[in-house]
């Protein structure tokens, strides 16, 4: 029994989109955390990488949620 041919590429491309949620959420931490210390140091502070770690958690998550809306929108139409 022969598989459809589009359904190995759907199946990636899931895969895909799916696996880049376990990846959004370490780097906007990543990332807010490298800022606020870029912040930290320009401005001679010791608090702004809370705020960009805080920050990057909020856009992560946010961003994750986003993803999820989109997906389940996506699956209702079809």
């Amino acid at each position: 029994m022969q598989k459809p041919p589009g359904r190995d590429k759907d199946r990636l491309l899931a895969f895909a989109r799916y696996s880049e949620i376990g990846f959004i959420i370490p780097v906007s931490v990543l990332l807010g955390l490298f800022l606020g210390k870029l912040a930290d140091y320009w401005l001679h502070t010791k608090w702004l990488y809370l705020v960009g770690l805080l920050f990057g958690a909020v856009v992560g998550f946010w961003q994750v949620i986003r993803m999820a809306l989109g997906a389940f929108n996506n699956n209702e139409d079809e």
